[in-house]
């Protein structure tokens, strides 16, 4: 007779098939109750697999060859990650000017801070280590 999985396994199992860098509870309500997978997450953090990114927003993780302490997993870096988290909670954002005129052409003045341009209402606030999102209104 086959064991049953445990809710912390069936969230690794699920965050191992995704392709997406940012997770949110919501994605595991499916599998057990808010509690039980909030706890699932942070044992998961606890374990240097996630990286706690903001308010229910959790980031892919990956052990750092110099530090060895956990750090965000992307390809597209804080600055996808943190759009992606927008997008899947629900919050209509677009790049900031000085982002479009650099990829038009029009500057040559590289963006290097994280910024995005958001519509309408969003107040939580997304970091990693030191990185913070900044909110342009």
């Amino acid at each position: 007779m086959a064991q049953r999985k445990t809710l912390l396994e069936r969230v690794k199992t699920r965050i191992a098939r995704k392709r997406d860098d940012v997770f949110l509870p919501r994605e595991f309500t499916d599998l057990g109750g808010e509690d039980q997978v909030l706890r699932a997450l942070r044992s998961l953090v606890r374990d240097d697999r996630l990286v706690r990114l903001g308010y229910g927003v959790y980031g892919r993780a990956t052990i750092s060859r110099l530090s060895g302490k956990p750090i965000l997993y992307s390809q597209t870096g804080f600055i996808g990650a943190a759009r992606q988290a927008l997008t899947k909670l629900g919050v209509a954002w677009e790049p900031t000017e000085a982002e479009r005129a650099y990829n038009e052409g029009r500057s040559t003045q590289v963006p290097v801070n994280p910024v995005v341009r958001v519509k309408g209402r969003f107040s939580r606030q997304l970091r990693d280590g030191n990185t913070e999102l900044i909110l342009e209104r």
